[in-house]
């Protein structure tokens, strides 16, 4: 897996990718809508700013990382793509994504939310490194959800 700025191809790429119930929580708008609206990574400065895209040894889009930057927080945002979720390879992206945002703020705590009912995610998320530091809600869409803040363990490095 290697990291690299996310290119508008890829984004739009991104935007195609469909997950299943209850996972469909993480389906992004049209790439359409996402450039009309300048939503997240449809905007080209965001994009530039804050995404990344990961590859595998063939060059082809795999799965992306947002670094959003908080007050001495790198705050991640991950996905992978949906034919390759459940392969263990989760783990190895969240990895890769935090030793990133260390490696470009190197004083800053790491961290991710995630849903406390995405146990998956959680499992990977341990796996690579980070620990569950929170609980609280947090809206989606038209409800809200618990969900952890998990906090990179940078000793793991």
């Amino acid at each position: 897996m290697t990291i690299l700025p996310l290119q508008e191809g890829h984004a739009e790429q991104l935007c195609g990718w469909r997950y299943e119930p209850p996972y469909s929580i993480y389906n992004w708008p049209s790439w359409d809508k996402m450039k009309k609206d300048g939503i997240e990574f449809g905007d080209p400065a965001l994009r530039a700013q804050q995404y990344s895209g990961v590859v595998d040894v063939h060059g082809r889009l795999i799965g992306y990382a947002q670094f959003f930057p908080m007050s001495g927080v790198t705050r991640l945002g991950l996905g992978l793509h949906p034919e390759l979720c459940g392969q263990g390879l989760g783990s190895r992206l969240a990895r890769l994504a935090a030793l990133e945002a260390l490696r470009r703020e190197p004083l800053d705590e790491i961290d991710l939310e995630v849903w406390t009912w995405n146990q998956r995610a959680i499992r990977s998320y341990e796996k690579a490194g980070f620990r569950i530091t929170d609980q609280y809600e947090r809206i989606a869409g038209d409800e809200a959800m618990d969900c952890y803040c998990m906090v990179f363990d940078s000793r793991e490095r």
